[in-house]
């Protein structure tokens, strides 16, 4: 696989991606910050006038990596399903990118790389906006937007290997609905996963995004540790299996 052939992919996502800036700019920056607000200051209040801390922190320090990297998961997930199928069902522009001398496992690469570097875009904007409201504690805070890009690339490395083996979109409101929001709800973003009941506990520490969530959260409150390097591991093992799946997946797809 050519380096040079995959950051070409990128190239091309990242031009598209500049003419439809405008258009995504809200969801993308500013929705997050929003959710920020409203949550880390209208309900944490409550819980801090309650509770005092949430694992020692204010609810907006304990919130706010965890909304950074929870965010990053939603894009990503949404970019690995309809641009995907899109690319080889709708638009069939793959096929394109294939009758190139990038092959499919270059052109899936490439793919999941842009949408990891998009995601640490947004996770950046999301760290001022964050630090502006007083959610970042630490200067360290700034390597939680590469903990949030691992986690995108994680999520659409893996989603984007399953969407580009399907004919209709039929499977995605699914796992929106019945995979991304539950994650998203019950993966440490808002409390700790020791509230949730025994049975479902195991089932919260095996998901990905608890991993960048824990991971970002050491970063935002310099309490780095030998189990962040676990989580490293498993993030980055997510990203590797699901590029082994993906360019078996497109190549499948896009040569058959």
């Amino acid at each position: 696989m050519a380096a040079t052939t995959v950051f070409r992919v990128v190239e091309r996502e990242a031009r598209v991606y500049r003419k439809m800036l405008r258009a995504v700019s809200f969801s993308t920056f500013v929705q997050p910050l929003l959710y920020l607000g409203a949550i880390g200051f209208g309900l944490g209040n409550l819980v801090d006038e309650h509770s005092g801390t949430v694992e020692g922190l204010s609810y907006l320090d304990f919130v706010a990596p965890g909304l950074l990297v929870a965010s990053a998961m939603q894009l990503a997930a949404s970019e690995g399903m309809w641009p995907v199928l899109g690319g080889v069902k709708w638009m069939r522009h793959y096929f394109g990118v294939i009758a190139t001398p990038i092959t499919p496992g270059e052109l899936f690469s490439g793919y999941v790389l842009w949408v990891a570097l998009r995601s640490l875009l947004g996770a950046f904007a999301f760290l001022l906006g964050a630090a502006v409201l007083g959610g970042v504690p630490s200067a360290w805070g700034v390597l939680a937007a590469p903990a949030a890009a691992l986690t995108a690339g994680a999520f659409c490395a893996l989603i984007a290997a399953f969407s580009i083996t399907q004919e209709t979109d039929l499977a995605f409101p699914m796992i929106m609905r019945l995979g991304v929001l539950p994650l998203f709800l019950f993966s440490g973003t808002f409390f700790p996963i020791e509230q949730l009941p025994d049975a479902l506990q195991p089932l919260a520490y095996a998901s990905p995004l608890w991993h960048g969530v824990e991971l970002a959260r050491s970063a935002t409150t310099n309490s780095f540790g030998a189990a962040d390097l676990g989580h490293l591991a498993v993030l980055v093992g997510c990203i590797a299996l699901g590029l082994a799946i993906g360019t078996r997946t497109s190549t499948r797809r896009l040569t058959a």
